[in-house]
């Protein structure tokens, strides 16, 4: 990676959706500036395109429910507070939106108007009570069969419903079982079966007779190393709960190997970091001989070293396997199948090696790109699936677009010298620069007291494309020329 060059640059102020002044740190540590109006301007693309399909919803009117159901929401939590034991639970009207507080009294319910509800309606039941039941029920959990799939407090009916699947009389013995008040609870049927679901990441522990670790996700499961098992191998996730079946498994030759996974697991574009957190995949870029690579496993969590060598064969004792990368990072038994990354970009997953992570050691992986190709899988990528996207043609697409000029070494902040405000979610950019030139790209984000690197795309061409999956703040992008001048476009979708 090129050293990246630190920008003094003037903040001019922003149009639009950028901040009015320059970042700073509120009384709450948090970055001064947000608003209930820009969390539905900042509504990311996706969220925007999935309201319209599943809501009916047009951009704007998806834009305007964001804004209405936040203000909503922060009143109605603001009258929980305020009206305490009178407060009876409150709701968004599906006709209008318009915030509806049921209160026990009619006082209440004008101190409710007085505060910016929509509506109020007088109940017998205050939101305290219909708590107190649920909880009831909740002590009671272990008398409910398979055929009461659920309860819940229903603040519009001012009830605690009981869901009932089939005949209603397995719900009714649960009640009475409870010994709560049958009068404030609500038999309703349902078809539903839930189930537990759970995310595949990358580094996670699998089981299958033994123990590995998950490799990266792919869509429907995850890649891993040959040895861990062979087709049709069944496999428990880190919790012990059925997860998936070995579909491909090749060894000694390879060691590679994929398993689908059942209806209850979620591919993420993930890898634990094991402090706590998550490494964000973004593609699979392969790593030059040199550069540094960290592994994700179950047994010794993170370790990092650098790559030493590429298609090195492997003689174990099981047959030689051939492709193998070499590293210096140590690994240990049970590590076999991990992530490999360099950066955002998925290497490879773990194969083996000699040495332990107490005195350090030599540890092969096999190249992940192989084993996407080898089974025609789509790697999980904080851009929602697929592999590095190619070079941008004009950067057409996207949200915004900016234009600028750079001579050799120059650099330049956009938004037009600025920064904007985002919500949590992917920041997408695009970058057409002169085709004789290489041009660099760099996301960097508010820290409080300056502005941090966060993401980077920075191939040998004028040409990068950049996703990053980051928290809520104020981001800017800084373009720069590591070589060659001329003009280009830069085209960048917020959340």
């Amino acid at each position: 990676m090129r050293r990246f060059a630190t920008v003094a640059a003037a903040l001019l102020l922003p149009v639009g959706l950028l901040a009015v002044n320059p970042p700073t740190a509120s009384a709450a540590g948090e970055p001064a500036g947000s608003s209930v109006e820009a969390s539905g301007a900042a509504a990311t693309p996706d969220m925007l395109a999935a309201m319209r399909r599943d809501l009916g919803l047009t951009t704007t009117e998806a834009r305007t429910r964001i804004v209405k159901d936040e203000k909503g929401s922060r009143t109605d939590a603001k009258l929980r507070r305020s009206l305490g034991a009178s407060y009876a639970g409150g709701w968004l009207d599906a006709a209008d939106g318009g915030l509806v507080v049921a209160v026990t009294n009619k006082r209440a319910a004008d101190r409710a108007k007085a505060a910016g509800a929509a509506r109020t309606t007088v109940v017998g039941r205050s939101a305290a009570q219909l708590d107190r039941v649920k909880a009831g029920l909740d002590r009671a959990a272990r008398k409910a069969s398979a055929a009461v799939p659920g309860w819940y407090v229903d603040v519009a009916s001012n009830t605690v419903v009981v869901l009932a699947r089939g005949d209603a009389a397995a719900a009714e013995a649960f009640v009475k079982a409870s010994k709560v008040d049958k009068s404030a609870v609500r038999i309703v049927g349902t078809t539903e079966a839930p189930r537990p679901l759970y995310d595949v990441r990358g580094g996670d522990a699998y089981y299958m007779g033994g123990r590995c670790s998950v490799g990266f996700a792919v869509t429907g499961g995850f890649v891993t190393a040959g040895h861990c098992g062979t087709v049709g191998t069944a496999t428990q996730g880190y919790n012990r709960v059925a997860q998936g079946t070995f579909q491909g498994s090749s060894f000694p030759g390879n060691d590679y190997a994929w398993v689908s996974t059942n209806s209850n697991w979620t591919p993420q574009p993930w890898v634990n970091n094991y402090a706590g957190g998550n490494v964000t995949v973004a593609g699979s870029t392969e790593a030059a001989i040199g550069a540094a690579v960290c592994r994700s496993g179950s047994t010794t969590g993170w370790h990092c070293g650098t790559i030493q060598a590429k298609n090195q064969t492997v003689n174990y004792a099981e047959g030689a396997v051939t492709g193998m990368t070499r590293t210096n990072a140590c690994a240990e038994p049970g590590d076999s199948g991990g992530s490999w990354l360099s950066g955002q970009q998925a290497q490879g997953v773990t194969s083996g090696g000699s040495g332990n992570c107490t005195s350090g050691g030599t540890t092969y992986f096999q190249p992940v790109n192989e084993i996407l190709s080898r089974y025609g899988l789509t790697l999980r990528t904080s851009g929602g699936g697929g592999n590095p996207p190619p070079p941008p043609t004009g950067c057409s697409g996207y949200e915004s677009t900016y234009t600028g000029s750079l001579s050799s070494g120059g650099q330049q902040i956009q938004p037009n010298g600025s920064y904007y405000y985002s919500a949590s979610g992917t920041h997408r950019a695009c970058l057409d620069g002169p085709n004789s030139a290489d041009f660099d790209l760099y996301l960097q984000k508010w820290s409080g007291s300056g502005w941090v690197q966060v993401a980077g795309a920075y191939t040998p061409s004028g040409d990068e494309t950049l996703s990053y999956n980051g928290t809520a703040g104020y981001y800017r992008y800084q373009v720069e020329s590591y070589s060659g001048s001329g003009s280009y476009t830069l085209g960048i979708t917020t959340p």
